[in-house]
């Protein structure tokens, strides 16, 4: 259920939302706010790994598109949102070490370094909004639930140390809609673009849609059938699996809300 105060908040500005993050007033997943405004996942790695993960950003720009890389120990995206600081702007932070999640928390500050370098990458939690103005509901929004995320049988290309699964996030769609959404998606390649997969969930090694590996699962109706885009989520599976001494990121679903507008990264 929506309060009072989450209706306020869904009618703030960007700097507005990353001040009330960074206040503690939210905690919760970012679907659905700031409509029409861009946002990130993010990925914060020691600068000894920096340039292996920009090339696999490079190598898998649907699981993982680049939006913006800050310079090691400056943590302002200066592009995408200056005055932000990406080490409290974010509702929800994952530390892993050795590709083990060792902690949970509101803010970074006490894991910051100045060798940390940041990456932004493309969320498609920005064309849900054009997807739900095209009259698309969006299950995960609709339920005020984290949007559910499958690790799959999909590797991506292995770009120096980094290699592993590709992540998606589902979403049902009646089936009458599914060619719509496509082609809206389809526009925005900056942020994730057109599904993976649409149908059949073992297809991508995924054996219950109700069992997401992040997030949270939402019903699928009849007449309604599940849609896959590749997610952001992707570097977490992939850190995972190759253990690194530190990796900071997103908590799944707890994205960084920019003051890029969402219509700058559709193709017409």
């Amino acid at each position: 259920m929506v309060t009072v105060a989450d209706a306020m908040l869904l009618g703030l500005t960007p700097p507005d939302i990353r001040q009330a993050i960074r206040t503690g007033q939210w905690r919760r997943p970012t679907a659905g706010l700031a409509a029409g405004f861009t946002q990130a996942n993010m990925a914060i790695v020691p600068r000894a790994l920096a340039y292996d993960f920009l090339l696999f950003c490079h190598r898998n720009p649907k699981p993982c598109p680049l939006l913006e890389v800050l310079d090691a120990g400056d943590p302002e995206p200066r592009e995408f949102a200056p005055g932000a600081d990406l080490r409290t702007d974010i509702p929800r932070y994952r530390i892993y070490r050795h590709g083990r999640l060792v902690d949970e928390t509101d803010d970074i500050m006490a894991y910051w370094r100045d060798d940390l370098v940041s990456f932004l990458l493309g969320c498609s939690f920005t064309f849900e909004h054009p997807l739900l103005e095209a009259g698309i509901s969006i299950r995960h929004i609709d339920l005020g639930v984290n949007v559910p995320m499958f690790i799959t049988n999909r590797p991506c290309q292995t770009a120096g140390v980094f290699h592993g699964p590709m992540v998606v996030s589902m979403r049902p769609i009646p089936y009458e809609q599914v060619v719509r959404a496509i082609q809206i998606t389809s526009r925005f390649p900056a942020v994730h673009g057109a599904p993976i997969h649409v149908g059949d969930p073992l297809a991508l090694g995924i054996h219950d849609v109700q069992k997401p590996d992040f997030g949270d699962a939402v019903p699928v109706a009849a007449g309604e059938v599940p849609v896959f885009w590749a997610c952001g989520v992707t570097p977490q599976a992939v850190v995972m699996q190759v253990k690194p001494e530190l990796t900071i990121t997103h908590a799944p679903g707890h994205m960084f809300i920019t003051d890029r507008r969402d219509s700058d990264f559709a193709v017409l």
